[in-house]
């Protein structure tokens, strides 16, 4: 069987509290977009991962796609099997690539020998992978609190845009950004504000980790601003960087758009939002 995991952008990415266990709590929406991976996964005699395209970075740590199979056989009679990943989002950009790989392993494997798990189960399982992965069980707009695992349906119309991602092959330190936020409620109903039109968000609807990120990579800022110029209805950092979106009305000359970024590090999509 094959899947292909997508990618997400949050609009809005606030930080309001530090918890007891050292995470923190966090308000936001994320809308998943069509930059996608593939993830094949067949029965074998042994369990094998493979992987191509873009190189996975060694850090120790197992792949999610991995934790996932092993997670489900630690509760559930599942055989071995042969996984394969094909790496097209890029890693390190708020994008949350490798947070989809783990959750779609988890709904390949759960249809693939039919478990039987629920949504909610799936869900579940998903935030012992890591904080983005529930979301991508439904894989549907959320308003997303909590650590990542509170997930509200919100209904968007934005079939009348696209989306431009750029992403410029920056490694932005996770724990630097977060040394940089100071917890407080947004200023702002997140619900409220994403019920106006995108051009109506652009300074209300914000993520509070641009600040330090934008001072430590100016880049990344001016990139936000070039989108904006472009004529982006809305532009913003996702997650913690290094990706910098902006969503645009379909009849915005997006070749001027995409022509616009020279650097050969730079990497830009022209993407559906993957709201189907």
């Amino acid at each position: 069987m094959i899947a292909f995991p997508n990618a997400k952008i949050n609009i809005g990415l606030n930080i309001t509290s530090k918890r007891t266990d050292g995470y923190h709590n966090l308000s936001s929406c994320f809308l998943p977009l069509g930059w996608k991976d593939a993830l094949e996964i067949v029965p074998a005699d042994e369990f094998v991962f493979t992987s191509s395209g873009l190189d996975i970075p060694e850090d120790g740590s197992t792949n999610l796609c991995v934790r996932a199979y092993e997670l489900l056989k630690e509760k559930h009679d599942i055989p071995p099997v042969k996984m394969h990943l094909h790496k097209v989002v890029p890693m390190g950009a708020g994008l949350g690539g490798g947070s989809a790989d783990g959750a779609f392993a988890l709904k390949l494997l759960n249809e693939q020998f039919e478990i039987g798990l629920t949504k909610v189960e799936l869900e579940a399982y998903a935030i012992t992978l890591g904080a983005d992965c529930p979301f991508f069980i439904d894989n549907q707009p959320k308003l997303v609190t909590g650590v990542g695992e509170i997930l509200e349906d919100i209904v968007l119309d934005l079939s009348d845009y696209l989306v431009v991602a750029v992403f410029p092959g920056i490694h932005v330190n996770t724990r630097v950004a977060f040394d940089g936020i100071t917890p407080k409620e947004p200023g702002y109903d997140i619900k409220s504000a994403l019920q106006q039109p995108p051009k109506d968000w652009q300074g209300a609807v914000v993520n509070d980790f641009e600040k330090t990120v934008f001072a430590a990579h100016p880049e990344l800022q001016s990139i936000k601003l070039k989108l904006l110029e472009l004529g982006a209805d809305y532009a913003s950092m996702t997650g913690t960087g290094s990706a910098v979106y902006g969503i645009f009305d379909r009849s915005t000359d997006f070749e001027t758009a995409l022509h616009d970024f020279d650097s050969p590090k730079v990497q830009i999509k022209s993407l559906e939002l993957n709201l189907s």
